[in-house]
């Protein structure tokens, strides 16, 4: 199969579910109304709450939700096949993650941009509130643990990306003081911030950085430990900062790298001809985990995240200047992650491998699979630039740089939401020091997701591509379904008609739980005292939503029907 025919397939139906869908869902049900006053402006302070072009908005929260999930997971998830993997990619997107998306983030527009945990609150009952924050505090240190040692990994094996993913930092404050002081518009500055980073690509080929001896000194086990904790060290400085001063910028600057990163896959795949070697559907060996649930929970990010809902109800929602721009900012968003993830999967089935033979080798078994997934995505990216006459270690470079920089923002914000989380639970429980203190509660939210990111096992490769990986996109998937039950019962409450969340919250909630389960046990045959206790508390707390979110959305449509029998 070619694989250019394949990517404008997707594309095309992912442009009609733009101009379409998404058009019914902002018309018929979420009713966006352009007069609405946003929290961005009713409640600006110039630090979270900014109002914002819609299209600075859209890098930030794309490049924030982008991160490595929507690479690595279809880089694993086509161990199944190229077939399914693309099916739940194409139809998640846009039957279910536009649908989620899109709709947290206008729920929280018109609740004065709370968070979807506080949402469950005012939408479902105050039980739901405490449960939820505890179910996002448990995603969001699987998400920073997860992209840490992702990180870490890449920086590792590709010491040419540390000069350019760190002297953006640096070049994105410079260009977000230059906008905001000036007043004049992002897209400019921006693109002399994508022309200078990718200048800094060549820098960093010629002269990569490795730190394996200064780890070595330090006693470090691992040189990827240590850049771990400089991750960690950078984010709680970043989260600190108001978002105009890096996270914008950074992300408005990274944002032009889906569009790069994609050019370069199309172009590529064109001008090499490029043929999807791998099979539709995979004949696994025997013990393989089950594509079912298993497919559903490897592709999170690409096809329908919770982390989204948080990043959608927790920055993004403070800066979006005009409700009808949800449209855009929220479902173009799910677009750009199942664009991405297309990338991913030509990535790892057209470019990494010249014969069926070859990629074969690659997805001899699920671990072998789930360890090479980041490599062979690099390596099948490379393979395509080298095809526009990129040289091949130049272009392993820029495509290593692509996941680090999507990694690294997702960070940022994660870390940022992280610290929201801990203060609203330090609220609830009356711990008054640490609601009000930024200082501690950016350490809270730093230091146990970097705990879980050094915690020694699964063979070289860590937690990530081992189990935590997995546990990470059952949670993330949960905290999706949760997020749709709010948004469910919102939009009930209001008289619309919610089939179009009903659905995928349904299915989602049956392929979660049904992961959770398999991998309780799992976890207790593989004796994984860490991960275990945290699998059994999320589907217990789980399970006690589902019943709490149920219960409220029986509640919604008897109040709704006996106000249509009154009128």
């Amino acid at each position: 199969m070619p694989a250019i025919v394949v990517a404008v397939v997707v594309l095309a139906l992912f442009a009609l579910g733009y101009l379409y869908y998404s058009r019914y869902l902002a018309e018929r049900v979420y009713g966006l109304d352009p007069a609405f006053v946003t929290p961005a402006h009713e409640l600006s302070d110039g630090v979270d709450y900014v109002p914002t072009n819609k299209h600075v908005v859209f890098g930030h929260h794309f490049t924030s939700v982008a991160g490595a999930a929507p690479i690595v997971g279809p880089a694993i998830a086509v161990f199944w096949g190229w077939g399914p993997a693309l099916a739940w990619v194409v139809l998640g997107t846009i039957f279910a993650a536009g649908v989620h998306d899109f709709g947290a983030l206008a729920v929280s527009v018109r609740h004065k941009a709370r968070s979807i945990g506080t949402l469950a609150h005012d939408v479902i009952s105050r039980r739901a509130r405490t449960l939820f924050l505890l179910i996002i505090f448990f995603l969001l240190t699987l998400v920073n643990a997860v992209f840490a040692v992702v990180i870490g990994n890449l920086l590792v094996a590709n010491p040419g990306a540390v000069i350019p993913i760190f002297v953006e930092i640096p070049l994105a404050i410079a260009i977000g003081q230059y906008i905001y002081r000036k007043g004049t518009a992002a897209l400019v500055p921006s693109l002399f911030g994508v022309v200078g980073l990718y200048l800094l690509i060549w820098v960093g080929n010629e002269v990569p950085i490795e730190i394996d001896g200064l780890a070595d000194q330090l006693g470090f086990d691992r040189t990827r430990d240590l850049w771990v904790i400089i991750m960690f060290a950078y984010t709680f400085i970043a989260s600190r900062m108001p978002v105009w001063v890096l996270l914008q910028p950074r992300d408005y600057i990274n944002s032009h790298q889906l569009f790069i990163a994609l050019g370069v896959i199309l172009l590529g795949i064109l001008v090499g001809m490029d043929e999807i070697v791998a099979p539709v559907v995979n004949d696994v060996p025997e013990g393989s985990p089950s594509i079912f649930p298993i497919l559903f929970i490897t592709i999170a990010c690409g096809a329908i995240s919770g982390f989204h809902s948080l990043v959608a109800s927790g920055t993004t929602s403070k800066q979006l200047d005009k409700e009808t721009d949800a449209r855009y900012v929220g479902y173009m968003g799910a677009l750009g992650e199942g664009s991405l993830a297309l990338g991913s999967i030509l990535a790892v089935t057209a470019g990494v491998a010249a014969t069926r033979a070859d990629w074969d080798a690659l997805y001899v078994d699920h671990s072998t699979a789930s360890d090479g997934a980041v490599g062979n995505f690099v390596n099948g990216v490379a393979s395509f630039a080298n095809n526009l006459g990129v040289p091949l270690d130049l272009a392993a470079v820029f495509a290593a740089v692509v996941v680090v920089s999507f990694a690294a923002t997702t960070m940022d914000t994660g870390v940022r939401l992280q610290r929201y989380v801990v203060q609203e639970i330090a609220e609830l429980a009356g711990w008054r020091k640490l609601a009000r203190n930024l200082t501690l509660a950016g350490i809270v939210a730093v230091a146990i997701p970097m705990a879980m990111a050094l915690l020694p096992g699964g063979g070289d490769a860590g937690y990530t591509f081992g189990v935590l990986w997995r546990l990470f996109g059952t949670t993330n998937q949960l905290t999706a379904g949760l997020a749709l039950a709010v948004i469910a019962v919102w939009v009930t409450k209001r008289s619309r008609n919610p089939v179009a969340v009903l659905v995928p919250l349904v299915f989602l909630l049956i392929m979660t739980s049904w992961a959770l389960i398999q991998q309780l046990g799992e976890f207790i045959d593989a004796e994984e005292w860490v991960l275990a206790p945290m699998d059994a508390v999320i589907f217990v707390l789980a399970m006690w939503l589902i019943v709490e979110a149920a219960i409220a959305l029986r509640r919604a449509f008897t109040d709704r029907a006996v106000a249509g029998t009154r009128t």
